[in-house]
């Protein structure tokens, strides 16, 4: 790790430069190297919680000396009088002036191939590293892959308790996937359905979804898998224009195959963030309702962009295809990865159970894990 070397206040003490060993100078505003001060006065040492409000920083708040021991910055701030200390690598992993945060976000299509995300189901749920690397993997990839699991019903929630909460919905805890006489939902059939996102029609959408096989001995109902993400890319790489009509333009989704239940929602079919980056897709033609956001005067090209951004989410090099056999299972981000089955035959039985967890589980017992992980290295 590069060693901090000197520190220069500037702007009156509002601001101060740190030049590091073999690395260009970063800079530090004086408001926020106080409000994320880590001392036991500003911040919790039992939960990292801060003790304070950003109103007990004085506005007229000044550095009046910074000094530099042992890779530790320690500043003064005044009128407070109050110095506290900054070990120099928090202060780099936690740099605002250069962007240097980690990328764990793959983009693939068709031939990611075999490279699916697989693990063995005991070894998930003894190892504590090999799920740490199962976790981010699927964050890189926005799935993953387990097999050789029991096939008990309810299994599928001992994956997700691995890392997470189940999120019940009015589909209960968990849900049976196989043919029905009178089905709820076009899920219950032999039917072969277009690649998707689940539940587009809640708010918040369910980020998680997993997918358990109990047993599978038709002909036919194979899952597929779609990078919502790099579907969005190639839209905008082939026509900024559709890009735009998608991603600027709220969609509507609505569900009310059950008595006593209406889920409505509007959120754009590709969402960005502020700095244009895509951060969730929704895609269900089954559960679209009617379009009424767009102008008239846009409307047939917003129809252009949604056929068009469907025939790239149908092209067979964009999916990846497997069959589950009883004991396996997958996990999907519900907001990048698009699934879909191919039809199958009513003979022989093709039993899954589902479930939807949210990421912010996942995510938290990823760090937790990297967390330790780095403490002992």
């Amino acid at each position: 790790m590069p060693i901090l070397k000197t520190a220069r206040l500037t702007d009156d003490g509002k601001a101060i430069s740190l030049m590091f060993e073999n690395r260009d100078i970063l800079r530090f505003h004086g408001i926020w190297l106080r409000d994320n001060a880590r001392d036991p006065e500003t911040i919790s040492s039992l939960n990292g919680q801060k003790l304070i409000t950003l109103a007990d920083i004085p506005e007229e708040l000044f550095m009046s000396e910074a000094l530099v021991k042992n890779d530790t910055l320690s500043i003064t701030f005044m009128p407070e009088n109050k110095t506290v200390s900054y070990p120099a690598g928090w202060l780099l992993s936690n740099c605002y002036d250069q962007k240097n945060e980690e990328e764990r976000v793959e983009l693939w299509a068709s031939e990611l191939g075999d490279a699916i995300p697989t693990v063995e189901y005991s070894a998930y749920q003894k190892n504590d590293e090999i799920l740490q690397n199962w976790l981010s993997d699927f964050c890189r990839l926005g799935f993953a892959r387990l097999i050789n699991g029991p096939t008990r019903p309810q299994s599928l929630l001992n994956v997700i308790r691995r890392f997470g909460y189940v999120r019940e919905t009015n589909y209960g805890i968990w849900f049976d996937v196989r043919s029905e006489v009178k089905p709820v939902n076009l899920a219950y059939t032999g039917l072969g359905l277009q690649a998707h996102t689940d539940n587009p029609y809640r708010d918040p959408v369910p980020t998680l979804q997993l997918l358990y096989c109990l047993e599978n001995t038709v002909e036919g109902g194979e899952s597929l898998l779609v990078d919502g993400f790099m579907a969005a890319a190639r839209l905008r790489e082939n026509s900024t224009e559709a890009f735009r009509l998608l991603s600027s333009y709220n969609t509507r989704f609505a569900y009310e195959g059950e008595e006593g239940v209406a889920l409505r929602s509007k959120r754009p079919m590709i969402e960005l963030d502020p700095e244009g980056k895509v951060i969730a897709v929704r895609f269900n033609n089954r559960s679209c309702a009617p379009l009424v956001d767009i102008p008239f005067e846009e409307m047939p090209a917003y129809y252009d962009a949604y056929r068009a951004f469907g025939k790239i989410i149908d092209d067979p090099e964009m999916a990846i295809k497997f069959k589950l056999e009883a004991g396996e299972c997958f996990l999907v981000d519900n907001t990048r990865i698009l699934h879909a089955r191919t039809e199958f035959s009513g003979t022989g039985k093709r039993w899954l159970q589902g479930c939807y967890a949210d990421k912010d589980g996942l995510l938290s017992r990823l760090n937790a894990l990297e967390m330790k992980k780095g403490e002992a290295a």
